[in-house]
């Protein structure tokens, strides 16, 4: 991993009125990373995207972007961004093509008819480039969102919930683009969600956030391999399970009993053999569910409601 720093936020703090939306934040995001921002609805995602893109001033608090304040360099800075804040808005009468050429034209720059089509083409929609917007799917519209986004060519793209309201199916053309900018093009991506499935597939590091206050931070390997997996066995037989468990060395890593459900924290290796150990015994085993303990542990220190 590369150790220069493309964002780099020290103690940033964003007041409205009454309501500290982002409290005492730190995080840094090196060359390279899709770094997954993730948090619930109202944790200060939104807010901390605002004061990176230098929409609204922060309260306290600190931004570098390629290693230069964001206060005092901003126009140079922000010419090597591009971003998504939310929902992607365009004419819903003019092709895909035409609401990048004015989008582009708005932007200052100048963009060629080659950069238009090249753009259409990373996103997938070349083949559609002269349909008009209000026939293309929610997908598509986010899609053509990011190609918006990726018009000047910038080396850090910033992602606002780019999945929200999709289908699965949109879910993953989003996906296959975040990893193939990162992997083919060599972008660094933050990517703001509340999905922590989402995340996990697409980037290496990642911090979660609730009520604008850092909760965990790291490699999103290591985030995941340091906590064990919440196992579910649904088997035919509670009993005879009951005591050949009682029996094995099974017996420590079993956490919860329901009516024919056996749920275990094992290691993800440990899956397999208990599952054989099982069959071999005689149990008929129905289902095998892991459920990873990171995402308990997101549940739980983002409950709003704490």
């Amino acid at each position: 991993m590369s150790t220069d720093k493309i964002i780099e936020v020290n103690s940033l703090s964003k007041v409205f009125k009454e309501l500290k939306a982002v409290n005492n934040l730190s995080l840094n995001v090196y060359k390279g990373d899709v770094f997954g921002f993730l948090g619930p609805n109202g944790a200060g995602k939104s807010t901390t995207i605002r004061m990176l893109l230098s929409l609204i001033k922060p309260t306290e608090g600190s931004i570098k972007l390629f290693g230069k304040s964001l206060k005092e360099n901003r126009i140079e800075i922000l010419k090597s961004v591009g971003a998504i804040v939310e929902k992607p808005d365009f004419y819903g009468y003019l092709s895909a093509y035409k609401n990048l050429e004015i989008l582009g034209k708005l932007s200052g720059k100048e963009i060629s008819k080659n950069r238009i089509m090249e753009v259409l083409e990373l996103v997938g929609l070349s083949k559609r480039y002269k349909s008009k917007v209000k026939t293309f799917s929610h997908g598509m519209k986010q899609r053509l969102g990011i190609g918006q986004a990726l018009l000047h060519d910038p080396e850090l793209i910033i992602l606002d919930e780019p999945t929200t309201g999709l289908d699965p199916q949109g879910m993953k053309e989003i996906r296959d683009l975040i990893i193939h900018l990162s992997k083919d093009k060599n972008k660094t991506i933050f990517l703001s969600s509340h999905i922590l499935y989402e995340v996990e597939l697409v980037a290496n590091r990642m911090i979660i956030i609730n009520k604008g206050t850092a909760k965990v931070e790291g490699k999103v390997q290591d985030l995941i391999n340091a906590k064990k997996l919440k196992v579910t066995f649904e088997v035919d037989d509670e009993e005879k399970t009951k005591e050949i468990i009682a029996h094995s060395t099974w017996g420590s890593k079993l956490d919860t009993i329901a009516k024919n459900v056996f749920i275990f924290l094992l290691d993800n290796n440990e899956i397999s053999s208990l599952n054989k150990y099982l069959v071999e015994n005689g149990i008929a085993v129905n289902a095998v569910i892991p459920t990873r303990s990171l995402e308990d542990y997101f549940l739980k220190i983002t409950d709003e409601a704490a």
